[in-house]
């Protein structure tokens, strides 16, 4: 049943990887992306909000263009639609931006005709769209993710972050295209580093499904990606080998970058961490935003609200 009033949905941001868990860990974090979608007499897109400046707002927007397959998969028939959106979410700084607009397109669709396709066929989507699971998974099911592709379906164990657990993110004020960051990986690697990052992958979600954080400073240490991608994001190698030094349990590359996480006690102040972080980055010439974020339980939650009630969540200027 076509929802006239339209539909609001709430997608939490993601980091992947976590360091040695390439293309198969992601948690989401909690800053958002609203996505409004009611039926139109024509396509038109709104956009709120700095972070999305460039985006296009006619067909070829990637949340109309999502919402059209949703359409399609669910055999009804492809109408017009008005989208507003808006978001606290970087563009392509290591965030999983493309994934909550990849989610929250798929949510906000399906929502829209009446819940048609399933939470799994919506993940699957949402990972043949994005390549890898890690976002895509975090976005929509919230928490920390564990999951796999094998090309048509995808899997996922979903783990309640810890309640103690925190995180501190480094965000530089330049863009990494995914794209040139994946340039860089290697065609091949060596038997040695893909047993370093499966034993360390295998432990890091251990430790994060136990509590046992002592554990992380060694588990999220990564041979696959991140020494291929330090050259991309200056001071990163520093800031990731000595930001247990400073207070974290580990540290990582956000996803792609050139964001850089670090795995905290929530509980206890951070201050120093986010003075080593902003101050390692700018001795290497890199501006960044560094403050605490938390992790995120809740994933894509389609909002009992019409449409138009997305401004109610665009801070006032």
């Amino acid at each position: 049943m076509l929802q006239q009033q339209g539909v609001l949905v709430k997608v939490p941001a993601s980091t992947a990887n976590l360091g040695p868990g390439f293309d198969s860990l992601g948690m989401a974090l909690s800053l958002h992306l609203w996505v409004g979608m009611k039926p139109a007499e024509r396509t038109q897109v709104r956009l709120h909000g700095p972070e999305l400046t460039g985006i296009p707002t006619d067909e070829t927007n990637l949340i109309v263009q999502i919402a059209k397959r949703v359409f399609v998969e669910a055999g009804v028939p492809v109408i017009p639609l008005d989208v507003e959106v808006y978001s606290e979410i970087p563009l392509t700084r290591g965030l999983g931006s493309s994934a909550s607009a990849i989610v929250g397109a798929l949510v906000a669709a399906n929502a829209l005709i009446g819940h048609p396709l399933s939470q799994q066929r919506l993940f699957d989507m949402a990972t043949a769209i994005e390549r890898h699971p890690d976002n895509v998974g975090a976005s929509l099911y919230g928490g920390i993710v564990v999951a796999a592709w094998d090309g048509q379906r995808a899997s996922a164990i979903r783990v309640e972050p810890h309640e103690a657990l925190g995180t501190v993110v480094a965000i530089p004020r330049f863009h990494l295209e995914t794209k040139a960051a994946r340039h860089v990986l290697p065609k091949q690697i060596s038997m040695a580093d893909a047993v370093y990052n499966i034993s360390r992958s295998s432990l890091l979600v251990a430790a994060l499904c136990t509590g046992d954080f002592a554990q992380l400073s060694f588990a999220m240490k990564d041979k696959l990606h991140q020494p291929y991608r330090a050259p991309l994001i200056p001071g990163m190698s520093k800031l990731l080998e000595e930001a247990v030094q400073h207070g974290a349990y580990g540290a990582a590359l956000s996803g792609a970058g050139p964001t850089l996480i670090a795995f905290t006690d929530k509980q206890h102040e951070p201050s120093v961490l986010v003075s080593f972080m902003r101050d390692t980055l700018a001795e290497h010439g890199v501006e960044a935003d560094v403050f605490q974020l938390l992790p995120c339980s809740e994933g894509a939650l389609c909002l009992n609200a019409a449409a138009e009630e997305i401004r109610s969540v665009i801070p006032s200027s």
